[in-house]
């Protein structure tokens, strides 16, 4: 009789994840995870090695939200996952499905002070909606299939799986593995009937009617949807960060450029997708009318109803919500299409072209260095309209969701629903590699604030070491929303301790960030002028190999608008 034939647990992790269709996985290997990395590879899932599991975590969150299906991020025990937490809280937040598997120490030495001891279990319950460790190796399988399903099916999120290390070492019979079919899509759920007449009516009631568009919508796949009912009806909308795209913010129904007057005065929203979070001022008053009326369609049920009381809920899948409302105004004898020549029309159509007049006003500022709206009107006159663009920073991302406008679906990436700062260079990274896969030619540029791109600046040697030909474009201000120029830094700095008499903002002045690409094996560029902008990111978009930089310097106090700090310490003498 022939011995049994044996496999490891990490064997058993890389066949299951394969088998439930991972595709990507990004982390730091390490005891005890090195051989589930390389198993993986053996099985045919693709290892990203990061330099920071915070990094790691955001890339495989933004695979998440891209494909709607999970990646996995592999991290060491103890401060391996502490430091991916970052990532799991940014998709449970934002509603990305996600799964962090972390090694842990082996269950014969737990409370002996073992290597990285550390309680994972219990610590990932508060960031994810799935948290467990399998109670045996043969049972791995069941707790994969079962983090992929709970990743996916409602809101999506984080799950976690912890392994100890005799768990990933040790062997079985290969007919002991619990044998589990493939976690199937969620299902689409389709909202009451009777719920769908009323938000119909309610629209069709509306002097002052107002689409929301989320990145929930994005996520569904609502586009088609979206845009048909949208154009049916005449509805004037407005995307929240992410949900640019769903329908292209150059449509002629985006009032974008009109946003707080729209918020404002609106007496129906309908939201799809959205929540009425800090984002959108929480659906209250100053931002709101106190009797305005929404319309809420939301995946989640528990989301329904907070922090204002909707004239009618639908839980839902939005693309599906949406084409029940389709089919709602095909049983109208005459159908529904607000007047296009209404107050209501007309008075967003004054505010959006006053507020283009403004913006073209800072455009047209020759001063040197430059201010946001010039540098990011250079930069948006490049780029492709299908390129993925990651976004962040603090006026940076702030500015840019109006001077970089997204055509397309799932094509902007920012800080999100978390307010996360760091994201951007992990969102690229995962971005790239996608659309290297799934979408060849595709160009991801990632413009960053200063601030933002030294969370995880060291990634770009990632980005060089995979081949990734990202555009990074940073937007140098030499500090965290408001820097000093280098003349007064050095004046500043020569004088006294710069503990005491920098400005908390502030950063290094005019640090070259371009160098910086260019020692890890990129390209880089120094601009300074408006003509340097465009002469440099042309080679970058023109360059489909490398990954390239380009450091555009622009004034200290550029903002919005001219603001005047007032600081307790030296800097107030500023």
């Amino acid at each position: 009789m022939a011995d049994e034939a044996m496999v490891d647990g990490a064997s058993i992790v890389a066949q299951s994840l394969k088998a439930q269709g991972v595709e990507y996985i990004f982390g730091i290997v390490g005891i005890p995870v090195t051989e589930v990395a390389i198993a993986c590879q053996a099985e045919g899932i693709k290892f990203v090695g990061m330099r920071n599991e915070q990094a790691a975590s955001y890339a495989a969150g933004c695979i998440g939200y891209l494909t709607g299906k999970p990646a996995v991020c592999l991290v060491v025990s103890g401060p391996g996952l502490v430091h991916a937490l970052a990532g799991m809280s940014n998709a449970n937040e934002n509603g990305w499905p996600l799964i962090v598997i972390g090694g842990s120490t082996d269950a014969d030495q737990e409370g002996q002070g073992g290597f990285q001891e550390f309680p994972q279990v219990e610590s990932t319950r508060i960031f994810s909606k799935f948290s467990a460790r399998p109670s045996s190796i043969e049972r791995i399988p069941f707790y994969i299939e079962k983090a992929v399903r709970y990743s996916t099916y409602g809101r999506p999120g984080a799950c976690y799986i912890d392994l100890a290390g005799n768990q990933i070492r040790g062997t079985v019979a290969e007919s002991a593995v619990w044998q589990v079919t493939p976690c199937p899509p969620p299902p689409k759920t389709l909202a009451d009937p009777s719920s769908v007449k009323t938000a119909i009516q309610e629209l069709m009631r509306a002097k002052r009617p107002l689409v929301i568009v989320g990145k929930g919508a994005g996520y569904s796949g609502a586009e088609g949807s979206i845009r048909m009912f949208l154009e049916t009806c005449g509805l004037p909308f407005l995307p929240t960060p992410m949900g640019k795209g769903v329908v292209a913010d150059e449509h002629e129904l985006c009032v974008s450029a009109a946003r707080s007057r729209a918020l404002l005065q609106a007496d129906v929203i309908l939201l799809l997708g959205a929540r009425l979070n800090w984002i959108l001022h929480f659906g209250k008053p100053p931002r709101f009318r106190a009797d305005v009326k929404v319309i809420q369609v939301d995946l989640c049920p528990e989301e329904l109803g907070n922090n204002i009381r909707p004239v009618t809920a639908l839980h839902g899948d939005v693309d599906c919500v949406v084409r029940q409302f389709l089919e709602e105004l095909q049983r109208l004898p005459s159908g529904f299409r607000f007047d296009p020549k209404s107050e209501w029309w007309t008075s967003l159509k004054q505010k959006i072209e006053q507020n283009k007049q403004n913006s073209n006003k800072l455009i047209q500022d020759t001063e040197i260095p430059m201010n946001y709206y010039t540098a990011l009107d250079r930069i948006n006159a490049l780029l492709p309209k299908d390129c993925i663009i990651v976004n962040e920073g603090s006026n940076t991302m702030d500015i840019g969701r109006t001077m970089l406008p997204n055509t397309f679906p799932r094509h902007r990436l920012d800080a999100g629903t978390f307010g996360t700062m760091g994201v951007g260079v992990g969102f690229a990274l995962a971005a790239a590699l996608y659309c290297r896969d799934h979408q060849p030619g595709k160009r991801v540029v990632c413009i960053e604030g200063d601030s933002a791109i030294g969370f995880s600046g060291m990634e770009m040697e990632t980005v060089v070491r995979y081949k990734l030909p990202i555009v990074f474009v940073v937007v140098n201000n030499s500090g965290i929303g408001h820097g000093i120029d280098k003349e007064t830094w050095t004046s500043m700095t020569n004088e006294e301790d710069p503990c005491i008499a920098s400005p908390p903002f502030s950063l290094s002045p005019m640090v070259r960030y371009d160098q910086m690409m260019k020692a890890l094996g990129g390209e880089g560029y120094l601009a300074m002028t408006p003509d340097e902008i465009t002469t440099s990111l042309r080679k970058c978009l023109d360059d489909k190999v490398k990954p390239s930089l380009v450091n555009v310097i622009i004034r200290g106090d550029a903002a919005r608008k001219q603001q005047d700090f007032n600081w307790l310490t030296r800097s107030s003498k500023l």
